[in-house]
């Protein structure tokens, strides 16, 4: 069974984990409605994306009562 020569201190091990961090996510307008959308997704309002419908979205109607 192999053993690590010479183990990491604890500082040193924080210090490389200090990359570890999550960036922020970045958020684009959408060119057709302007709503924020994830880059390299289709917008999930109008399905639209690069400026040209792509999806077709269902449009939700309210049930109404009975």
């Amino acid at each position: 069974m192999s053993v690590p020569a010479k183990r990491r201190s604890r500082s040193k091990a924080r210090r490389n984990r200090a990359h570890y961090a999550l960036g922020k996510t970045t958020l684009n307008k959408c060119a057709k409605c302007g709503k924020p959308v994830l880059p390299h997704n289709a917008c999930s309002f109008c399905g639209a994306y690069r400026g040209r419908e792509i999806v077709k979205i269902k449009i939700k109607t309210k049930k109404e009562k009975k």
